[in-house]
């Protein structure tokens, strides 16, 4: 059923609803840069309290950032949508000073659950992590003012 304004009108609006609605917005200082049905792209920019004792972005940092693209992109349909399972492979060092984009990507829906691919990558296109998250929708609508797909 398309809304007024569209579905990825209401993928953007829900992204940015569950961002305001995080505690951590403020210490991560996540951007939103693109949000649609299924899809989301945002980023981070590593900071000296986001380092681990090898002196480069703790992966749970990673983990955290991928976690928030996969959230964004899986509620996008405006059914509200948890993880059930996700892991992570780490490919390289992110570095202070960095900018790293997370890139989510619906794969599949099956029923209630869904299987999303979100690639971190750092501004020169280096693959820093993949993480693949498996998602559940628990039912009631993200935004309580629209109708649930």
């Amino acid at each position: 059923m398309e809304r007024s304004g569209g579905a990825d009108e209401l993928a953007r609006r829900i992204a940015g609803e569950l961002r305001a609605r995080e505690g951590t917005r403020a210490a991560w200082n996540i951007v939103i840069e693109d949000a649609r049905e299924g899809y989301a792209r945002i980023s981070m920019d590593v900071r000296q309290d986001m380092l681990n004792g090898h002196e480069t972005a703790h992966g749970g940092m990673i983990f955290a950032l991928a976690d928030t693209a996969f959230a964004y992109a899986c509620n996008s349909r405006n059914v509200t949508t948890v993880a059930q399972q996700a892991s992570i492979v780490f490919l390289a060092p992110a570095r202070l000073g960095e900018t790293l984009v997370a890139e989510a990507v619906e794969q599949c829906l099956a029923g209630r659950s869904g299987v999303y691919n979100v690639r971190v990558r750092n501004a020169a296109g280096t693959d820093v992590a993949v993480f693949q998250g498996v998602s559940r929708a628990v039912g009631g609508p993200v935004l309580k003012e629209e109708p649930i797909n």
